[in-house]
Order: structure tokens, then sequence, then C-alpha cells
């Protein structure tokens, strides 16, 4: 072989040696994307000649020359486009529809949140006698489900509403004596003038706040930045919320009797989907959001309304003006620990001080009775025992509940709160079972002049 012949064949082999080398770069920065199968047809091994081919093509030449059917715009084309990865996959496009189905369904329907709210919380609530009437007395889903909503229509409903209507009657009554007090200016009353040690404040206090012509007003207008005109159009324009209550507890009733007839079906359906979204906690926290809700609502809010009820009756007793106010009061502040005997000793106190000193002792005695039977017999026999809930979240609850949903949310946000306490609370229970890391130790630097002694 001369010369010509050694260059040509180098000069070829070099060609060979680069062409391979683009394709190998091709075919390898594709393989990040290609499918398993894509990827044995890229890089496979030629059985004739024993080197590996990276030409997907069956007419590859053996001699590791690209054919010429390869070579074409059209054969490069398709193979630079081959292992492009879609910009949105199946799987992307199903979850972004469903994230865009259920954005809209609360956008149109969030005006039913408070009425869904509400009735789940009742029928968690209530659960265990929906299963009794169906299992034990043979009712049926349908059957338990009329009964249940009858006895909350007839035990719950129309008493609260009586007792609403009442409380707003005596409120109107405090509002026209507040603008007589604002036009006129209000006398202190003799029992707070000779009330030791702090009579004479208070009687200054008095003077100051509500004694002189247009003090009221501005009391008013420096807590809420409203007058008192405004306040009593509220007052006498609350009767024009009938309506709006009464649809919202229409829907309640409607959504309610669904979830008592329908409810196994939806709480199986709930743990399928809870199953696939959080496969290792969703089985303790269907068990812990159950009776976190039942606890909160017999612990708290029924025993509130009873409490509202007992020592409302009492104040009646006892002679107390607007009895029906004050045991509304006293049942919303029995959310808040420590708020019902808050309730009655300062009612107490105040019919002691106006010299009615037998009602006033009579009065802190049966609250202080009816508060010992409650939390040490009826609290623990429906709920196992006193819901621990803190007095901050408890608090925050109540607040945020009612400015967010109005008089639903006395119920529907100590619920939340309490949740939120029960899932924090499992969740620390979780690394305490499985451990945690021992904490770093942090190395201390010697004084001056001294070094560590390592060994």
């Amino acid at each position: 072989m001369d010369r010509a012949d050694a260059f040509s064949v180098r000069l070829h082999i070099r060609h060979s040696c680069e062409t391979m080398q683009n394709d190998v770069t091709e075919a390898t920065e594709g393989a990040w994307t290609a499918p398993e199968a894509d990827l044995k047809q890229v890089f496979r091994l030629a059985p004739k000649q024993g080197h590996m081919s990276i030409y997907p093509d069956k007419d590859s030449d053996p001699s590791g020359n690209v054919p010429p059917s390869t070579q074409t715009p059209a054969a490069q084309a398709q193979r630079s486009q081959r292992y492009i990865r879609p910009l949105v996959t199946d799987i992307s496009a199903a979850r972004w529809l469903l994230f865009g189905v259920l954005a809209a369904s609360i956008y149109f329907f969030h005006s039913f949140l408070i009425p869904i709210l509400a009735a789940t919380i009742i029928c968690v609530a209530t659960w265990p006698l929906r299963r009794r009437l169906t299992v034990d007395h043979g009712l049926g889903k349908t059957g338990s489900a009329a009964v249940l909503v009858v006895a909350i229509i007839c035990l719950l409903i129309v008493p609260l509403s009586f007792a609403m209507a009442y409380a707003v009657a005596e409120l109107r009554g405090w509002v026209f004596w507040a603008i007589e007090a604002n036009n006129q200016g209000a006398v202190p009353p003799e029992w707070m003038v000779q009330m030791p040690r702090v009579g004479d404040w208070l009687h200054e206090q008095w003077l100051i706040t509500i004694g002189r012509p247009g003090a009221i007003s501005d009391l008013i207008h420096a807590i809420s930045g409203s007058s008192i005109a405004s306040l009593y159009r509220g007052v006498l324009t609350a009767g024009a919320m009938t309506f709006h209550i009464a649809l919202n507890i229409l829907f309640t009733l409607i959504a309610l009797f669904i979830f008592y007839r329908d409810g196994d079906k939806i709480v199986a359906q709930m743990d399928r989907a809870g199953a696939r979204i959080l496969p290792g906690r969703w089985t303790r926290l269907s068990r812990v959001v159950p009776a976190t809700i039942s606890a909160t609502v017999t612990g708290m809010t029924l025993i509130a309304i009873g409490e509202g009820v007992i020592l409302g009756t009492a104040y009646w007793i006892a002679g107390v003006p607007s009895p029906i106010v004050f045991g509304v009061i006293t049942g919303f502040m029995a959310l808040i620990p420590g708020g019902a005997p808050l309730s009655f000793t300062l009612i107490s106190a105040y019919l002691i001080f106006s010299g009615a000193v037998f009602n006033g002792i009579g009065l802190f005695v049966w609250g202080a009775v009816e508060l010992f039977i409650v939390d040490k017999t009826i609290r623990p026999m429906l709920v196992g025992g006193p819901v621990k809930l803190p007095f901050l979240p408890t608090f925050f609850g109540l607040i945020g509940g009612v400015k967010t949903m109005g008089i639903v949310g006395l119920f529907v946000g100590p619920v939340l709160m309490a949740l939120l306490v029960s899932i924090w609370r499992e969740w620390q229970r979780e690394i305490s079972e499985n451990g945690t890391p021992p904490p770093t130790t942090v190395e201390r630097y010697p004084p001056a002049g001294q070094t560590f002694d390592r060994k």
C-alpha cells in the first residue's frame, strides 16, 4: 500500500470516528427523556460485527458509515425530534383540569359554604344517634335521617329562635335607655356609689363616660367609629336579616338530611381519596377528626347552650333585669374556659351591691353547684373527659368565627381550632413515637491561651 492509499484510509477512518462521535452525542442527549424501549433501540449491539451500533435503522452499514437514508433532511429532523419531552403530560393536564373545576366550584358555590359546614359538624356530632336508630331500631337510612332532622328542629332551632327574638326585644329597651342617657345624661346608681374603696372612682368614671350629655355617643364613636343613631338603626333592622338566616337554616337542614342518608357512601369515598392523598396519615386523621368534632360540639357547644338556659332561668328567678339577654351572653361566654363562672359572679355581685343580698348569694351558690355538676358528671359522661382546648385557640376561634360567618361561626370557629390543635398534637405524638434526632453538641471555645485536648 503506497502512501496515498494509507492517507486515504486514515482520512476515511477519521471521518467515520467524527461522525460516530456526533451521533453518540445526539443519542445520549435524547436518552434523558427517551423511554426504555427507545433506549434499547438507540444502543443496540450489532450481533454480526460485535460492536455498538448507534443507528436505530435496520439498514445500518456494517462498516460503521452512515447509511445514505439517514443523511436526508427528513431523517435528521425525525432523529432530532424523537426524544423531545411533551410540554404538558396527560397526568399534569388532568390535575390542572381538576384544580380549575374545584376553583370554579368554590367561586360559584361559596355562599353555601356556611350551611354545608354547619350540616357537617352537626352530622358528625350526632352520627352515633343515627347509627343507633338505623341498626338498633331498624328505621333505615331515610327514616333515621328524617327523625334526626325533626328532632334538631324541635330541640335546637326553635328554642334558639325564640331566645334570640326575646333577646333582640330586650336589647331595644337598652338602646332606648342609651339614647335618652345620651341626650340628657344619666345619674349613677346608688349601689355603685356606695361600693367600698372603688365607689368614688366608679362615680367619676360614670360621670365622664355616661353622666354628661353626648358622652355615650362619643364613647361609641371612639370604640366602633359609628354613631348611636346607626347602632339604633342596626338593632331596629335586625329583623330584616330574618329571611337570610331562615334561608341558611333551610339549606343546612337539606344538607343535613342528605348527609344522614348517604353518610356511609360519602365516608367511603373520602377514605379512598384520603388514602391516595395521605397514604401514611389518613388512617389516624380519619379517627382524630370525627372524635374532635364530636367532643367539641358536645363538650363545648351543647353544654354552653345548657348553661345559658339554666343560668338564664336563675337570673329570671333572682330578679336580674333582662334575664334573657344575660342568659344568651352567659351561654356565649361558656364557650370560653372560665367564661360562665365570670358571668354569674359579676351578676351576683351586681345583685349584692344593689341591695338584693339574698338573691345575689343564692344566684352565686346556684351557679357554683351547676358548674360543679356539669364539669364533674355531665361533661365526662358525654365526652369521656374535659375538652382540653387552650384558651387562646378557643378565643380566636370564637372571634374569628363570628367575624367571618356570623352566628354560625360560634359553632364552626371553635371546631376548626380544635381540629387544628388535635392535628398538631397528633403530629407531635408521631414525632415523639418515631424518635427525634439527638441535639447537636456545640463545641465551646476554650479560654484565651488554652487549647483543646484532642484524643
